[in-house]
């Protein structure tokens, strides 16, 4: 179990934000390390991070959302930081009916309630808090008023099987293996069993190995040209940079260790401080990566029909998104792109319900980490968001 919250050490934070722990243990059985700005009381907007990320890669964007009489909240979602509860086990010891999407959105509706909250004006969220914010705003559409997700593109829920051989996703594994070199996508080797180990033991130590990784997924890697493919199949994937496409032999830190040769770290200080990037080597040290990893472990699970897993989500096959949505990423992410076509859903009527789909915000100056290279503009883009919900 996680240490008490007592032993945490203070947060390097901007003004205007507090550290709270929201007590949910009697309903989704979590304690919720939370960022606050604002007033409790304004309209609840909830920011959800990403992988591998934190409730403190908001700190820039709290503030200037809440000036303009917003209260917001963003937690450590399960599995992550600070907030405890969630068991802290093996690979082989999880029980993934904890990280069933049904159960994300329940211990956000365990969160907001507590709060003391029936409503959200809306919920936004980073990469995988791009998937906790979506699927909210799909099954809770009545508490979860509108949805902002970024560099995450959404996509609906896997259907059940209606007889006969369906292609899915995970034949994705074997055409990449089949490439020269042999391949494998970052989603399949974060779900292995080895992954957590890799990530919190890289040769070049965690704080080289994480500067890198925010390094080479932002705007001041030069390579990061992102662009559209054209279909889910191993030829196309290949084109994306390594670390989503890796070589089959490698861990994600022998990629980002090959890929940083001859870069300078220094350049994502400007957005990253050193003190900011021990903050997060110092709460990775402390969790482990295997409570976060076991999220993509329930996807990938999912993507190929473990009838455990993916039966969760088929209730909700056919159902599209019915509130407000925008979509804001930085331009040089190829986040936009990792999913063939995801991009241009939110123009079909089938997922996204017609008129409720407010555009798509790139981001110019930004990579993935787009809340955190040009938090500014975030801010400005989220509230214009705002702004078209009243009228």
């Amino acid at each position: 179990m996680a240490a008490s919250t007592e032993a945490f050490p203070p947060l390097p934070l901007p003004e205007g934000i507090t550290v709270d722990y929201i007590d949910c243990a009697a309903s989704c059985g979590l304690k919720f390390h939370v960022l606050k700005a604002g007033r409790p009381g304004d309209p609840l907007v909830l920011f959800t991070h990403g992988y591998p990320e934190l409730a403190y890669s908001w700190r820039k964007v709290l503030p200037a959302v809440a000036k303009a009489d917003y209260f917001c909240v963003a937690p450590d979602q399960r599995g992550y930081g600070r907030t405890t509860g969630w068991a802290h086990q093996s690979f082989e010891e999880t029980d993934l009916s904890d990280y069933l999407l049904t159960n994300l959105v329940r211990d956000l509706v365990c969160l907001v309630t507590k709060l003391g909250y029936e409503k959200v004006h809306s919920i936004v969220g980073h990469d995988f808090g791009a998937v906790s914010s979506a699927t909210a705003a799909l099954i809770r559409p009545d508490m979860f008023l509108s949805t902002v997700q970024m560099s995450h593109p959404y996509h609906p829920p896997p259907s059940p099987p209606s007889g006969g051989t369906t292609p899915n996703r995970s034949d994705i594994v074997a055409g990449l293996a089949a490439l020269d070199p042999p391949r494998k996508h970052y989603k399949w080797y974060n779900s292995s069993a080895p992954a957590a180990h890799d990530w919190i033991s890289p040769p070049q130590g965690l704080e080289a190995f994480l500067r890198g990784y925010f390094h080479l997924k932002s705007a001041d890697w030069e390579k990061n040209e992102p662009r559209p493919l054209e279909k889910w199949a191993a030829e196309q994937l290949v084109e994306m940079p390594e670390y989503y496409i890796m070589r089959a032999d490698q861990t994600m830190a022998t990629v980002v260790e090959k890929n940083m040769v001859g870069e300078d770290p220094a350049k994502t200080e400007g957005w990253l401080s050193k003190e900011e990037l021990v903050l997060y080597c110092a709460e990775w040290n402390r969790t482990g990566f295997q409570g976060a990893l076991n999220w993509y472990r329930a996807q990938t699970t999912s993507i190929q029909q473990d009838p455990m897993v993916a039966r969760d989500m088929w209730l909700f096959a056919g159902r599209r998104i019915e509130v407000p949505v925008v979509f804001i990423s930085g331009a040089k992410d190829w986040g936009n792109y990792q999913q063939p076509g995801a991009l241009g859903g939110y123009e079909d009527d089938k997922l996204v319900k017609k008129g409720m789909f407010r555009g798509v915000k790139m981001v110019e100056g930004a990579g993935h980490w787009v809340q955190q290279e040009q938090p500014e503009v975030v801010a400005r883009e989220i509230l214009e968001f705002f702004k078209t919900l009243q009228t």
